[in-house]
């Protein structure tokens, strides 16, 4: 199991993915608390966001109706292709999270949603600090992962093979906090929501 695996399936269920997905009220209260607390950091000004694994966009589209600047990131082309016609307000790239395109203290937030948990476990700890070189000092990083022990494959699609890795809580806080964030808060059910400064 490899990030290629991880793509190959992302980029042959885009369409199905956008379906399954597209009811976003289960993440509407997580999406206020990032973007109140990106008021917080840019003083209520238009801040900049990355949207850190961004699927089809759905949350570039909400930062961007806000009046931020937004760049959608994924390595996945479809998802891409469909961000962009989601989010025609936004600009997409293809990256990888764990070697961001992006300047030192470049951006005023961080929005990685159900994304982070593909990054492997040996990778976690260099991908925070990765974001936290990104952020601009005072900050924003929200990320939401699923709770849990070790790794497992995807298994929601025909031939799935996406790797996922789950998080503690504490787990999660503390390479966050060894990354050089401050943990603002961390709670969930059966998925971890954390958010963190720079």
């Amino acid at each position: 199991m490899t990030d290629r695996d991880t793509v190959a399936t992302y980029q042959s269920v885009a369409e199905q993915y956008r379906q399954r997905h597209a009811d976003r009220s289960g993440i509407r209260e997580l999406v206020e608390q990032f973007l109140d607390a990106l008021d917080d950091a840019t003083g209520g000004e238009p801040g900049s966001v990355v949207d850190v694994g961004c699927g089809p966009g759905w949350e570039s589209a909400i930062f961007a109706e806000r009046g931020h600047e937004v760049v959608g990131v994924d390595l996945t082309p479809a998802f891409l292709r469909l961000a962009r016609e989601e989010a025609p307000a936004a600009s997409f790239a293809r990256m990888d999270m764990r070697s961001l395109g992006l300047a030192t203290d470049a951006v005023d937030g961080l929005w990685a949603c159900a994304s982070f948990l593909h990054v492997p476990r040996g990778d976690a700890p260099a991908t925070l600090r990765e974001f936290r070189r990104a952020l601009r000092p005072g900050g924003v990083v929200c990320l939401s992962v699923k709770r849990g022990h070790g790794e497992r494959e995807g298994d929601t699609y025909d031939e799935d093979g996406r790797q996922f890795t789950l998080y503690r809580a504490e787990e999660l806080r503390e390479l966050v906090a060894d990354a050089g964030f401050e943990v603002e808060s961390a709670s969930g059910g059966k998925w971890i929501r954390l958010l963190a400064r720079a």
